[in-house]
């Protein structure tokens, strides 16, 4: 591997923009302080989002999933985040507790262009906002109402690139990836028995979904 040399550190703002250029002018005008229709339909089709947060305990990037439309956007400004069971972390919340900042990426499977949201959230416990999202009885653990104050679409050259929904090559052989039990095998020095926690994981995933 090459020696990374620190003297070619771009460390200003000028030599940022000497080295990008200035935003075009379709760039600059997607941004919008507020959700548009359009931006609507693009999270009603969007079953995944990246969520990233930041706090005492620095930053932190977390996956969001569950049936298209799962975000909901309660109006203009304001959109509705389901928090299901999960690992108990609950990072993205701590970090919420002392800096509401959030930021949000939609996905959307087959479309290249990705959507971009930043604001402010806060953790409900609201009665009707929780039985809004029961699925199958079982209400969130609690529900983000997010304040929006930036949203616009990312381009499609990163998701093309990649060959994420298919269009250039196909997705890896899951050979190629460590398996869930194997990283915790390996990270616990055998403590958790990686196979055993393999073959167990679907049930446990289908049995805690929700």
């Amino acid at each position: 591997m090459p020696e990374i040399k620190p003297r070619y550190n771009i460390d200003t703002l000028e030599q940022l923009t000497g080295l990008f250029g200035t935003v075009s002018e379709a760039s600059a005008k997607k941004e919008v302080s507020f959700i548009h229709p359009h931006y609507q339909a693009m999270i009603a089709a969007s079953p995944f989002a990246v969520l990233a947060t930041s706090g005492a305990n620095g930053l932190d990037v977390s996956p969001r999933g569950d049936a298209p439309g799962f975000v909901v956007v309660h109006d203009q400004q304001t959109l509705l985040l389901p928090e299901r069971r999960g690992n108990n972390r609950v990072d993205s919340l701590r970090n919420l507790l002392s800096d509401p900042r959030i930021s949000l990426l939609f996905l959307i499977p087959g479309v290249g262009e990705t959507l971009r949201v930043k604001g402010r959230a806060r953790i409900s416990i609201d009665p009707e906002l929780m039985e809004q999202f029961a699925v199958a009885g079982k209400q969130p653990q609690c529900v983000l109402v997010i304040s929006v104050e930036t949203v616009f679409f990312q381009c499609a050259r990163a998701v093309k690139r990649s060959g994420l929904w298919g269009q250039q090559r196909a997705n890896p052989a899951r050979a190629d990836v460590p398996t869930a039990g194997a990283i915790l095998s390996t990270l616990t020095r055998g403590e958790i028995d990686g196979e055993k926690y393999d073959a167990g994981l679907a049930a446990r995933q289908k049995a805690t979904l929700y």
